[in-house]
């Protein structure tokens, strides 16, 4: 049990490296970063010095980019070594995309968990050139606006072969418990959720090090949301049963490396916020639903913000996480409207 006065969190570094250069976070710890087209426009990776290679902690997206960008990296900051591990955190395109690369190209051994590789494959292997039927009828479900539907609908989707290397076959698998050593270090794995399922973190048993991946970040809420492969998942649940069993891990002194923003200390306080965080977003989504309303109508009380057509998806996704939560923990009822979307409103 954590008895330490909490503290705010502190960052050791306020700036990043830029790409192709690096930061020692940590003797033969470096920190790395690669630009995301996206609005949250990078990712960290983490290189672990093995003495006459490197192990590798996530990718960046599989591009001609960050192809060039990881070649100046071997060259430089890497001082010409090669890549003997790919470690993957979780099975999201900005942690996974080149693992295959690494793979076939470098020869690297690939590290992960059973189900962020049977799922960075399978989504691979499943590429569409228009929207499957089971992605409009959620679409619907969810009370997507008409216009974006109608956009949607006449679009080749995201697939993850556009940003994800091929994957040959073979992985070694880590689970909950385990030990791995890397850098010279023998790190305890833990298995987070609720981002993406059985997502690996790293706490070493040497120093202050936490390998966090998109599960613990500082000042952003990893997204948590609910998709047509899987309509009826409890992301939030499953985010929240993992956040309360992580939490006795964190110690003030920990350093987490996570996948996006900076670096920080202070993990006690970040825990408890990454929970207050979801109950408070459930309790104002609650009072919110006194009437029947659909997921697309809901995101007032989660985000209080703005949400552009370029963030609409994801804050999609994660009201019907929400929502869905508090139905099936009966907090909520829900039922479909003539216009073919779940309605949701607060249980009497």
């Amino acid at each position: 049990m954590n008895t330490q006065a909490p503290r705010g969190l502190r960052y050791p570094w306020e700036t990043p490296p830029d790409a192709g250069t690096g930061i020692e976070v940590a003797p033969g710890v470096l920190w790395l970063r690669l630009p995301l087209p996206m609005k949250l426009d990078h990712v960290n990776v983490y290189a672990l010095d093995e003495g006459d290679s490197w192990t590798v902690i996530d990718t960046g997206f599989a591009s001609k980019k960050s192809k060039g960008i990881w070649a100046d990296i071997m060259a430089g900051p890497l001082g010409g070594k090669p890549v003997s591990r790919v470690v993957v955190t979780h099975h999201h395109p900005d942690h996974v995309g080149l693992a295959g690369w690494f793979q076939t190209d470098h020869g690297a051994e690939l590290v992960t968990t059973r189900t962020a590789w049977l799922t960075a494959r399978m989504l691979t292997l499943d590429e569409q050139q228009v929207p499957s039927d089971e992605s409009l009828s959620f679409y619907r479900q969810s009370g997507m606006h008409s216009e974006i539907y109608d956009k949607r609908a006449s679009e080749r989707p995201f697939n993850f072969s556009d940003v994800v290397s091929p994957m040959p076959l073979g992985y070694t698998r880590i689970r909950q418990d385990d030990t791995i050593t890397m850098g010279g270090r023998t790190w305890d794995v833990h298995m987070g959720n609720g981002h993406a399922p059985e997502h690996a973190t790293f706490w070493s048993r040497d120093d202050n090090l936490v390998l966090a991946g998109d599960q613990i970040l500082p000042s952003i809420s990893p997204n948590v949301g609910v998709y047509a492969t899987e309509p009826m998942a409890d992301p939030i649940g499953e985010w929240l049963e993992a956040c309360e069993r992580l939490a006795p891990l964190a110690r003030e002194d920990h350093l987490v490396l996570g996948g996006h923003k900076l670096p920080f200390t202070g993990l006690p306080t970040r825990m408890r916020q990454l929970i207050d965080n979801h109950h408070g977003a459930l309790k104002r989504l609650l009072a919110f639903i006194d009437t029947p309303k659909a997921a697309s109508e809901c995101f007032a009380p989660l985000f209080k913000r703005k949400i552009g057509e370029g963030e609409y998806g994801l804050a999609l996704v994660e009201a019907v996480a929400h929502l869905s939560h508090l139905y099936q923990t009966g907090l909520a009822t829900r039922e479909m409207r003539d216009d073919g979307a779940w309605v949701y409103q607060r249980a009497a």
